[in-house]
């Protein structure tokens, strides 16, 4: 079996420059700060979230609400993957009804993450308009649906695994993308996040 091949495709100064750029597009749009909610997909997605949410406070002058959505009882493909802890699902004392909710994720693949989050936040509220933000679009939908703020488009092949590493978690920052090495089976392996 080959080893996979790495290539860096983000380094740390990347993800800050993208996030500040994400940002900014997210005030523009939703005409200032005042009625957003940032919510992030556990995992990765709520540090990315946090970190959004503190240079839109920065820039606006104003507490930006973050919160963290577990989307895993939503999934649709739980009886085909191994068990996953719960993790913990944080609304700001805000809530969510009547404002701007943007999901935040590091990687859009597939797209049934976030429909699993919609089905999530259905259950929690009713927001005015729900936008999506993620760090890294590597396309392969499955699903019809799109990322309004996208930090990078990486257009990849279903034998390439996208792998996001971030501080607050894996102790540093970076995106790199990988050939998956062909399963026993002789087709190939995971192919990385399946947002």
């Amino acid at each position: 079996m080959n080893s996979p091949r790495v290539r860096t495709v983000f380094e740390a100064e990347d993800i800050d420059r993208v996030l500040t750029r994400i940002s900014h597009e997210i005030i523009e749009r939703a005409k200032g700060a005042e009625n957003l909610v940032l919510l992030g997909i556990q995992s990765r997605g709520v540090p990315l979230a946090r970190r959004i949410g503190s240079r839109i406070s920065k820039f606006e002058g104003i507490d930006v609400p973050v919160g963290a959505l577990d989307i895993t009882m939503y999934r649709d493909d739980l009886r085909l993957r191994p068990a996953r802890a719960l993790e913990a699902t944080a609304l700001p004392d805000v809530g969510i009804d009547g404002r701007t909710v943007v999901l935040v994720d590091d990687v859009l693949f597939s797209g049934r993450t976030v429909r699993a989050a919609l089905d999530a936040l259905n259950e929690l509220g009713r927001p005015r308009v729900v936008r999506l933000a993620v760090l890294v679009d590597r396309g392969h939908r499955e699903l019809p649906i799109r990322a309004d703020y996208v930090g990078k488009n990486l257009p990849t092949s279903l034998k390439e695994a996208v792998r996001v590493k971030l501080t607050e978690i894996d102790g540093e920052d970076a995106v790199t993308l990988s050939s998956v090495p062909d399963s026993p089976r002789g087709g190939p392996g995971p192919a990385g996040d399946a947002a």
